[in-house]
């Protein structure tokens, strides 16, 4: 994966298993029902998932959006990274904040209302992003996700701030997930002029 630690570029080609770009790009940004970009950030494999590690299984795991698949394990990295134990958190004061703003997942769960389950309202929920990381990990600070748009992460780094400044958490878990999983957002982003054709928003 490129990253910028490693100066690598992270724009590429919207992959074909997202949807066929030959269907939705133009080079006219306001042409109805297309994008004037076949390029994005995009994060590869974002169907995968270890559901077992986190103890959610197979069918509770096909429920649940890959943006809150993909917190849990940026979570648990971020926190090995600093050297904590994320099971040696139960019980403390650790506040969650998560920014995101997107609902491709559910928009495309819910095409088809026989797909609907037990776990499609939870998988599905926005709030639940930061609410399973804080269940999963017994923590007991605010368990809250933003949406601010663009600056959605920012907004829940600056909130987490806040909560440690009022020591209202004695520690926080923040940041902020993004996945495009249909051409929806881009072709609403090309129409209202905000797409870049070289790929960014």
């Amino acid at each position: 994966m490129a990253t910028v630690e490693n100066g690598q570029q992270a724009i590429t080609s919207i992959p074909q298993e997202r949807w066929s770009v030959e269907d939705f790009y133009h080079p006219e940004p306001k042409a109805i029902g297309k994008m004037n970009s076949c390029q994005g950030g995009f994060l590869e494999n974002v169907d995968r998932f270890d559901a077992a590690f986190f103890g959610i299984d197979d069918e509770e795991a096909r429920h649940i959006d890959p943006q809150q698949r993909l917190f849990l394990e940026v979570a648990w990295e971020a926190l090995e990274y600093a050297s904590i134990s994320p099971r040696a958190l139960g019980g403390t004061a650790v506040g969650v904040f998560t920014g995101l703003c997107t609902v491709d997942y559910h928009r495309l769960l819910y095409r088809d209302f026989g797909c609907i389950g037990p776990y499609s309202g939870t998988g599905t929920t926005m709030s639940i992003t930061a609410n399973r990381l804080s269940y999963l990990l017994d923590l007991r600070g605010p368990s809250m996700a933003v949406d601010a748009a663009c600056s959605s992460g920012l907004v829940a780094l600056h909130l987490a701030c806040q909560s440690l400044r009022t020591e209202e958490s004695n520690l926080c878990i923040a940041g902020g997930v993004n996945l495009i999983l249909s051409p929806d957002s881009m072709i609403s982003s090309a129409q209202t002029g905000l797409l870049s054709a070289g790929g960014g928003l």
